[in-house]
């Protein structure tokens, strides 16, 4: 008795975990399914990226102080200047207001001429990365 009881209870283990390893495999395939969209999205941002240069860019810093004063410093300046761009940039423990990028020196010291008439302590500024 103990015997067939013995084989039967192994065969319905084998049976059991041959059937569950059928039941519960996986297929080794992904598929991804991307918007068109997103790939025409990702080269603009690679293009803008590449024409993004910190190092050889001249800019002018018009206002250095507290966060709170600096930034209505930068929305006074947009306000005036909307082609040209501005950020604020933190060097502890003191905020600055950078505008424009400049490819050479003579064309920042062009605008920084007609720039201190507002800001007189403005001055030229060539960022490190």
């Amino acid at each position: 008795m103990r015997i067939l009881s013995f084989k039967k209870h192994f065969y319905s283990i084998t049976l059991f975990l041959f059937l569950s390893s059928n039941c519960f495999s996986q297929e080794g395939k992904t598929s991804i399914s991307q918007d068109s969209k997103f790939e025409q999205l990702l080269n603009e941002k690679r293009k803008i990226n590449s024409s993004i240069t910190i190092n050889d860019r001249f800019k002018i810093q018009i206002f250095t102080g507290e966060s709170e004063t600096s930034k209505k410093a930068l929305i006074d300046f947009r306000r005036d200047n909307k082609n040209t761009d501005a950020t604020i940039v933190f060097s502890t423990p003191i905020y600055k207001v950078w505008v424009g990028n400049y490819k050479t020196r003579i064309e920042a010291e062009n605008k920084l001429q007609t720039l201190k008439k507002k800001y007189p302590n403005a001055f030229l500024v060539k960022p490190n990365k």
